[in-house]
């Protein structure tokens, strides 16, 4: 497929004017097209497409059409037909009255292309660009983040489950691409009985004996496979189908290979107490999807998927009231970053990713909202260098002492940083300052001297140790003081009023869910569910604008009159 960049093609004067008169106010999709045609270039796509072969159709067209696709949650098919029956459609894609439409099928190679070319945000940057020319995004402002669970486009497998299909995915690739290879290496006729259906498909045993012995046979299968696979005479291109390659990561993670007393090998399921598994960010969830992780979060959620951070402009009830009288549109709240991660990856490891993207397009807030799953005493502190105040809970201390709230916290010891010395409440001096290393970041154990402890009075309120003597473990001084900072700020009634803007990104989040069902993937690979999102939230902001242009943003009219008045008088 080849390329020649020409953007939007002009609206056919005989579309223009059925369109107009079906549509006298407009429509979402006319708007964008006569406000956002410029968004929807060809240009930005030119290193995915070649110079050769058969004129393609325009990606800034199948761009276009992927946006209002997401604006209604519409599937390939859906769109494919509203390209052709929908006048506003026609308009904006500048087709003629006549024209057929194109297959639904190109909408999915064209979300392939976009990935595999690392394309997955272009249309997503170029709107937000447009909106900081526009004046509606700038740095220096309020933003607010949060994340939600995002659910795999695979079923659900267990253990023996997985391990199963994983055997008939990898069967089932090799029948297509090396039949007669793979004829020569099992036995056809019984592989196809006990793979032929999905294994999901059928009823497991209910006995744990026969349990075990279907994982046998399970973990006896892949394992012959992979031997076969991976045999010197085996055509290297075997092992370079995903499938195949996949199986034998599978097999290695569920499986144990040891020799008995008798010196026969024997395969065995892995048990977590015994052989061990992997760790959750680095364990195969499905033989489908190598990207999608099993992940919790409290007791009661559990989700096998990924995970979405979604960050947008915010400003104060009393900001905006005070635009509305000083007669000046309130600009939307618009979202200036989306970030798909796996399901294992905290929130806290999100932080600096998120930050830095705003940096780099220009939005970097002056005040960043967030909940405490996000900061950490080092990120507060690299954010308020970089010019940007954390708004969020920080992290607690988790000493015995505070969590009992008895006894002698962190805050209770004087710190000399200069004597690299730190006095407790009884008066003494610290024995010992060891700067360390913990988790890959700095940190200093604090160590007080056994014969300074053990006779001290208040020694029951100060620790509990087995050697009966207090440790400390404290964070570099900047970060130190600024968690500190934070901890004492975040008690005061001026602060939590502050931190009830960040409430609002829950509305954002419920949005995504409704309009566009971020909550759930809508392809397999974390490639393409990063484009699933970006046009996820470039669907939210076309929304958002086209609300804006009309006049019927109703974002800052939720609250009531009674509410805006309680926001003046903490104000």
């Amino acid at each position: 497929m080849s390329m020649q960049p020409k953007g939007l093609p002009e609206v056919p004067a005989q579309t223009a004017a059925v369109a107009r008169a079906a549509f006298p106010q407009g429509s979402l999709a006319m708007r964008v097209r006569d406000r956002l045609a410029e968004v929807f270039a060809d240009e930005p796509f030119a290193d995915a497409f070649g110079v050769r072969g058969a004129l393609g159709l325009s990606p800034g067209v199948l761009s276009l059409v992927t946006v209002l696709q997401f604006t209604e949650d519409l599937t390939d098919r859906q769109a494919a037909a509203m390209a052709v029956r929908a006048i506003d459609w026609k308009y904006a894609l500048g087709a003629e009255l006549t024209d057929t439409g194109f297959d639904s099928s190109v909408l999915s190679r064209f979300r392939t292309r976009l990935a595999g070319n690392g394309m997955e945000r272009v249309v997503f940057d170029r709107l937000l660009e447009h909106c900081k020319d526009g004046g509606l995004v700038a740095a220096g402002g309020k933003q607010r983040t949060d994340s939600t669970h995002v659910i795999s486009a695979v079923r659900d497998l267990n253990r023996l489950e997985l391990a199963g299909e994983s055997v008939r995915a990898a069967l089932e690739a090799l029948a297509v691409a090396a039949p007669a290879w793979l004829a020569g290496q099992v036995d056809v006729a019984e592989f196809a009985h006990r793979y032929g259906p999905r294994v999901d498909g059928w009823r497991m045993p209910s006995s744990q004996t026969k349990r075990d012995r279907l994982a046998q046979v399970f973990g006896q299968d892949a394992l012959a496979l992979c031997r076969a696979a991976w045999a010197f005479d085996a055509p290297g291109w075997i092992r370079e189908i995903e499938s195949v390659r996949l199986l034998r990561q599978i097999l290695v993670q569920t499986y144990y290979l040891h020799t008995d007393t008798r010196g026969r090998e024997v395969i065995k399921k892995r048990d977590a107490d015994d052989e061990g598994v992997p760790p959750g960010q680095l364990r195969l969830a499905s033989p489908y999807d190598p990207d999608a992780r099993w992940a919790a979060k409290g007791e009661d959620l559990f989700w096998m998927g990924y995970k979405v951070h979604l960050t947008e402009t915010c400003d104060t009830p009393a900001e905006a009231e005070a635009e509305a009288e000083a007669g000046i549109p309130a600009a939307p709240n618009l979202i200036t970053d989306v970030f798909t991660t796996d399901a294992t990856v905290p929130d806290v490891k999100a932080t600096a990713s998120v930050q830095r993207r705003l940096a780099e397009h220009g939005v970097k807030p002056g005040e960043h909202y967030l909940d405490s799953g996000y900061p950490s005493a080092d990120l507060i502190t690299a954010a308020l260098e970089r010019g940007t105040r954390m708004v969020t809970p920080a992290l607690l201390d988790h000493s015995a002492q505070a969590k009992a709230h008895a006894g002698f916290d962190k805050n209770a010891f004087a710190i000399d940083w200069k004597a690299r010395q730190v006095r407790c409440p009884a008066g003494k001096s610290s024995a010992h300052w060891n700067p360390v290393k913990q988790h890959g970041a700095d940190a200093i154990v604090i160590t007080f001297s056994v014969r300074t402890c053990r006779p001290c009075p208040f020694q029951e309120q100060c620790t509990s140790s087995a050697l009966g003597r207090r440790m400390l473990t404290l964070r570099p001084r900047e970060p130190h003081e600024a968690l500190v900072r934070a901890r004492a700020e975040q008690k005061t009634k001026t602060w939590k009023a502050k931190y009830a803007l960040r409430a609002g990104v829950e509305g954002t989040i419920n949005q995504a869910l409704d309009i566009t069902g971020i909550r759930r993937a809508r392809y397999r690979g974390l490639p393409k569910v990063r484009l699933q999102h970006a046009f996820s939230a470039t669907a939210l902001n076309v929304i958002r604008l086209d609300a804006y242009w009309t006049g019927h943003d109703q974002h800052h009219t939720r609250s009531s009159r009674l509410e805006h008045l309680a926001y003046r008088l903490t104000a």
